[in-house]
């Protein structure tokens, strides 16, 4: 396992530095790498050229060879220049935020939508990079300007700019195209009329685990609820790829449940970018669940973060939920307690539920039906209850206002099947003519 150094900046005193270290050093670790050791420095402002003061990186670079480090991980984006001269005086690899955080996502891809979304991104990372790689080449040359006329080194730095370009041409086109399949199944899952929920929220607050708790309980079948889980894992970016299920609790309405990618602070605009199509899951969602692990101290940050990033996709508007995860953890009324020693009057004391929020645990199955009930609550919206008198040869009314409505009661008298229900305002107009 590779073992990483970590280099932070704390700019004009502030103290988000320390969380953000932390949080690099959790990626790190999500990357398989070992954090051998960290160095810190307090800054009015960058170094233009180095990121840190000149003195900083000697400091840096005989600690990181002390201490053994196989790579030196700063917690910032640096710039194409930053990078080179690093790279250059530490005379290790140099990692900065985005690429640690894009490392993670190539090795966490599994479906072919994720890996091009990934690919794109590491490419637009890498293309205003290339400059300084190939140091070890010369540089010069002379004449009209032609490629033939450049040294080896600005011969070679040409010849990969247009090898990436066009790689990122066709990764695009790819894409295009992928998206547009998704595009295709979006539209197709909007036309069911069946409301739609998109899990959002903070890397590792919990968004897979209720995904699965929803399926374990609410599932149509146990042997289909285990088939279509998610890989849940107490990791940063454990899953990328967007998953949808039908939840169909008893006695309310069934919905579609879509996971979506998690933020985190300083999330590269390029990823965010590229999984755009993926993202558009929330965007078009008639409802958000703002998943939020109520167990970490700086969860009003990530909550920020978590909203701060909708803005950007366009998604503010939707209405949400705030679900407060891991509450057995860090219980609402305070009582302070750990993984394994949470006590009863707890969990007993589980879920609360507002108007718009409820505080749960996902793992240990508490407040899933109340959680159910307040989705249901938020689109009530867009139901009716009605009775109807369907005549015999309309089975397929039948049939569809079973499989997607809630039906409270049903007589088979002889003019037809009267059904007393709840469904869709659009099934309600369709069904009209069958109304009592």
């Amino acid at each position: 396992m590779e073992k990483a150094f970590l280099v932070g900046v704390n700019l004009n005193n502030g103290e988000d530095y320390l969380l953000s270290l932390e949080e690099l050093g959790a990626l790190a670790q999500a990357c398989d790498m070992d954090v051998a050791g960290i160095a810190e420095q307090t800054l009015p402002e960058l170094h233009k050229a180095f990121y840190i003061g000149t003195g900083k990186v000697d400091e840096v670079k005989e600690l990181a060879v002390d201490c053994g480090a196989d790579v030196i991980i700063f917690d910032a984006a640096l710039s194409p220049m930053q990078l080179r001269n690093l790279q250059e005086r530490l005379e290790k690899p140099v990692l900065d935020r985005s690429a640690l955080i894009l490392e993670i996502f190539a090795k966490r891809a599994r479906s072919r939508e994720a890996k091009l979304q990934v690919e794109v991104a590491r490419l637009q990372y890498m293309l205003p990079r290339l400059v300084g790689l190939h140091a070890a080449l010369s540089r010069q040359g002379g004449g009209s300007g032609s490629l033939s006329n450049k040294g080896a080194g600005e011969k070679k730095l040409e010849l990969d700019r247009r090898v990436l370009e066009r790689r990122l041409t066709q990764m695009r086109r790819e894409l295009k195209e992928v998206s547009a399949q998704r595009q295709t199944q979006r539209k197709q899952r909007a036309g069911s009329g069946m409301p739609r929920v998109a899990l959002v929220g903070y890397t590792n607050a919990g968004k897979s685990t209720l995904m699965n708790a929803m399926l374990d309980l609410f599932g149509s079948d146990e042997a289909d609820a285990e088939e279509k889980k998610v890989m849940e894992k107490d990791m940063l970016f454990a899953t990328l790829d967007t998953t949808v299920r039908k939840i169909r609790p008893d006695d309310h309405h069934a919905f579609l449940l879509s996971d979506t990618v998690g933020f985190i602070h300083k999330l590269p605009h390029n990823l965010v970018e590229a999984f755009h199509s993926t993202l558009e899951e929330a965007k078009e969602a008639d409802l958000l669940l703002q998943i939020v692990d109520y167990s970490d101290p700086h969860y009003k940050e990530q909550i920020a973060v978590t909203n701060q990033t909708l803005r950007e996709l366009g998604a503010e508007g939707i209405p949400m939920i705030y679900v407060y995860n891991k509450a057995d953890l860090a219980a609402p009324d305070k009582i302070p307690c750990t993984a394994g020693t949470v006590p009863e009057q707890v969990t007993a004391a589980l879920p609360q539920v507002t108007e718009n929020s409820i505080y749960l645990s996902a793992k240990e199955r508490i407040g899933m039906k109340e959680l159910v009930g307040l989705i249901e609550k938020k689109l009530a919206g867009g139901y009716r209850e009605c009775t109807l008198l369907i005549p015999y040869t309309d089975g397929r009314a039948v049939s569809y206002l079973n499989e997607n409505g809630v039906v409270f009661q049903t007589e088979y008298q002889e003019a037809g099947v009267r059904m007393r229900v709840s469904c869709r305002v659009e099934d309600h107009r369709y069904y009209q003519k069958y109304l009592q």
